[in-house]
């Protein structure tokens, strides 16, 4: 037995998208300091994944849909973050890049199934 979240291929997509962020995280060299904006980008990351799953779990169609703008944001954040990162010169330029492409596709599927959803 599964989760009817496993099954959505926009999960799948952001679970791996996170995953990849925090590996990167694993290698970022910050200052000290700037801890709060590392786990930022973690939880902005993960919280893609989360809401979808979370609001795949509700009873109505209407609570999905409203998790999904959710993951959406949450996606943003992250982009956000990433850009911040790179300006600082704590991200590579090609990591960067390939998070973004990803986070392109991500998006699209995110507003895809955001119009989809007819409540």
């Amino acid at each position: 037995m599964s989760f009817a979240f496993e099954e959505l291929k926009v999960y799948q997509r952001a679970l791996d998208f996170s995953v990849a962020v925090i590996d990167i995280i694993d290698e970022i060299e910050t200052p000290r300091k700037h801890f709060r904006l590392v786990e930022q980008l973690e939880s902005s990351s993960t919280s893609v994944a989360l809401n979808i799953s979370e609001g795949k779990g509700r009873f109505s169609k209407k609570e999905f849909k409203h998790f999904l703008y959710i993951a959406r944001g949450s996606l943003y954040e992250t982009i956000t973050m990433l850009q911040i990162f790179g300006k600082k010169h704590w991200l590579d330029k090609e990591y960067y890049q390939k998070l973004y492409l990803e986070a392109e596709e991500i998006n699209k599927m995110i507003s895809g199934l955001i119009s989809a959803i007819k409540i």
